[in-house]
């Protein structure tokens, strides 16, 4: 029987950017093209600019080895990314027929989204309306999120790099805080982002070291925040040492479920998946700490820094997101549909890693947690597992191209103004 013919590739990045969601595009574009796809083609803005009818001929940007290696050392989403949620199939058909025209269109075999936990949520309704229909597109997940909150896989793309920048900030922010004595003790409150899952607030027990005493409490999102015994703790500690830093997840909340950012001023923004805009955490339990013990505070939101740090990245994470990338798209090729690419790992010590595919209605919607025995019995520090879990994934530097003493990025003019 004579083979099909290959037809073209779509991929997009959806969701929030990591300094390594380049490094996956770069894996998704080459393995397409090794694989002899006619043309790759970029969604811009995820599958909502797609619907709008904007997309590009990725050779045209990726035109040389130059290139590739400059789009793995780009930071956050080169093909801009989205918060865009699909209806239920049942209830607006009309969205799912106009994106699969669009893709018929374009003669497209294999669809690729890069992206976290609402993303699969895109690939699972795209592969079930395939399903229905008899659609022969193949659409695989390809995981990114800093937050490292995808189920079924040992950690995702984007997390390594924001963790080594993560405990590397707060190290430098803990010997910035000793450089001076207050009268009444000063504490530093660090604000990490993670609004379920608390995978990057304790990476920040990664400072702690021979030449560091790390952050002196962490407190995750995972376990009920008490303000009250929080004031108390930071109290004691302060009758022993005048500078403390404590790290705190965006998410952390109160016995009734309130977030603590919300006790204070509060944005009220609600995203197209229905989360709230968190900010403010640290900011408020500052007031609380000047108001009730009269000490010096100051507070830091980590902010966009934590995944944009592309001068930071671990060169295992950039590996890693360039082969799950690849591992992605040869899924799609040889005719996996409604699947995502997990990490397994093999071993710590040396650090091994293999993937597969695994299906995306398992992934979905779903978070995965810090397990609570890896959180001490006061819930105020990560233990040991936590550590010898994060370590390997953070190690190995990626040399930016440096120019005029500033990384190079990758910058067409034909893309910036797509976006």
């Amino acid at each position: 029987m004579k083979q099909k013919e290959k037809r073209n590739v779509i991929v997009g990045q959806s969701g929030g950017p990591t300094a390594a969601i380049n490094s996956s595009l770069a894996g998704v574009y080459r393995t397409a093209i090794d694989r002899g796809y006619r043309k790759v083609y970029g969604m811009i803005h995820g599958i909502q600019g797609f619907m709008e009818g904007r997309y590009v001929d990725l050779s045209q940007h990726i035109t040389n080895g130059l290139d590739a290696e400059l789009l793995k050392r780009t930071p956050s989403a080169y093909l801009g990314s989205c918060r865009y949620k699909l209806p239920e199939i049942h209830d607006n058909q009309d969205i799912y027929e106009k994106i699969f025209k669009q893709l018929e269109e374009l003669e497209i075999d294999c669809f690729i989204y890069i992206g976290g936990n609402d993303s699969m949520d895109t690939i699972k309704k795209l592969s079930d309306y395939a399903i229905i229909t008899g659609s022969e597109i193949r659409f695989v997940g390809c995981p990114k999120t800093i937050d490292n909150d995808l189920a079924l896989t040992d950690h995702t793309p984007g997390f390594g790099s924001a963790a080594k920048y993560i405990g590397t900030s707060v190290k430098e922010i803990i010997r910035d805080g000793w450089s001076l004595e207050t009268e009444h003790g000063q504490v530093i409150i660090v604000e990490i982002m993670g609004r379920n899952a608390g995978w990057l607030t304790g990476a920040s027990a990664l400072s702690k070291g021979e030449d560091c005493d790390g952050p002196d409490l962490i407190y995750l999102p995972e376990l009920t925040f008490d303000v009250d015994k929080f004031v108390l703790t930071v109290k004691s500690l302060l009758e022993e040492k005048p500078s403390l830093v404590v790290c705190v997840s965006e998410g952390i909340r109160t016995a009734d479920g309130k977030y603590v950012c919300e006790l204070d001023s509060y944005a009220d923004y609600v995203d197209a998946f229905g989360h709230k805009q968190l900010t403010g955490t640290a900011r408020y339990l500052c007031q609380i700490l000047g108001k009730e013990i009269g000490c010096k505070t100051r507070a830091i939101e980590l902010s966009t820094l934590q995944r944009a740090a592309s001068h930071c990245a671990s060169r295992v994470d950039i590996l890693e997101a360039y082969e799950v990338g690849g591992a992605a798209m040869k899924a799609a090729d040889e005719g996996d549909s409604g699947k995502m690419v997990v990490i397994n790992r093999i071993s710590d010590d040396p650090y091994q890693m293999t993937t597969e595919v695994k299906d995306v209605h398992k992934i979905a919607n779903d978070e995965r947690l810090v397990p609570r025995e890896w959180v001490n019995g006061d819930g105020t520090y990560v233990t040991n597992e936590f550590i010898t879990y994060v370590r390997p994934l953070i190690q190995g530097d990626v040399s930016p191209v440096m120019v005029d003493g500033i990384p190079r990025h990758l910058y067409k003019p034909g893309m910036q103004e797509l976006l």
